[in-house]
């Protein structure tokens, strides 16, 4: 595979694309994009977890810099924030776009618009934020945004809670996936986010990811262009198990994945009565999780 060309070029010329997002779509018809597997008529109007029927709901897009190294570059990352959510972790970072469904709706050609707009200011690839919900969407985008002339690795930017089963229409489309593996024990995900399946279908989710892409491959210049980067948000108190984590994606993901420890968790949200969630982590918390991860084997650790 030519790593220099997004994968999508071939899915759409060969006119694979059309029928995947033709697919996806008739999917909303009874909703089983994620795993809550709502199965609400999302084409009539009937809304699930996510809260989004038809139409994707986007936040804002722009060039992003706060990114990962092999995403920003020089001229920034084309990040595009879906509104809503299908996992809603009562602390999240963005609790006025994913719970509050801060954001306007979009068409299609919108979407695929800001594609383009993205790519016409410079950004290295589409950075699309929370995306599991909208998967139809996206892939009608892309076929609209391809025919004129896109030619952007896309990023997967998920909180991994994806079936397995959508993922595989995103086959020959995706570039780079960044799932974030946030927790180990099915507990912790259940009082936080009522998913107790989430660390299970992470697991098969980025196992699925990293079969299609491989291991984060970038040119000379350090760029990313195709590959699985994944993220992990360090909580307070160990909460997400972190061990755990890196230990599974050393021995059975790849000893060479990319991994981001990220420090910048904060309460927000709505974090009610659980206790570790009312502080910030420790600069010595966020050292023990880094050493986590080179105790595991992984060496290829975002830096910044």
């Amino acid at each position: 595979m030519d790593n220099n060309k997004p994968c999508y070029i071939d899915t759409f010329q060969s006119g694979l694309l059309k029928k995947k997002a033709r697919q996806a779509a008739e999917i909303l018809q009874s909703c089983t994009l994620c795993p809550r597997k709502c199965r609400v008529n999302r084409q009539a109007g009937e809304k699930g977890i996510c809260r989004t029927t038809d139409q994707a709901f986007v936040y804002g897009y722009h060039a992003h810099f706060g990114e990962e190294a092999p995403l920003v570059g020089r001229y920034g990352s084309g990040t595009i924030f879906f509104t809503h959510c299908n996992l809603k972790c009562n602390f999240c970072q963005n609790f006025e776009i994913s719970h509050k469904g801060t954001g306007k709706p979009v068409s299609n050609m919108e979407l695929a618009n800001m594609m383009l707009g993205l790519q016409n200011e410079g950004c290295h690839n589409i950075n699309l934020v929370t995306p599991s919900h909208v998967v139809p969407q996206i892939l009608s985008a892309v076929q609209l945004a391809a025919e004129r002339g896109l030619t952007l690795p896309l990023v997967y930017n998920s909180s991994a809670y994806d079936a397995v089963e959508t993922l595989r229409l995103l086959d020959g489309v995706v570039d780079i996936y960044m799932p974030d593996f946030k927790f180990w024990d099915p507990r912790t995900s259940d009082i936080t986010c009522g998913a107790p399946d989430y660390p299970d279908v992470v697991r098969k989710a980025i196992l699925e990811m990293h079969r299609q892409v491989g291991d984060l491959v970038m040119d000379a210049s350090g760029l990313a262009n195709r590959g699985l980067l994944i993220r992990h948000l360090v909580m307070p108190d160990g909460l997400a198990e972190t061990l755990e984590i890196m230990k599974f994606i050393a021995t059975k993901i790849s000893v060479n994945t990319y991994v981001n420890v990220m420090p910048q968790y904060h309460p927000s949200g709505d974090i009610g009565s659980i206790k570790s969630l009312r502080r910030q982590i420790t600069p010595k918390e966020h050292a023990k999780a880094l050493q986590y991860a080179l105790e595991a084997g992984l060496t290829r650790i975002d830096q910044r």
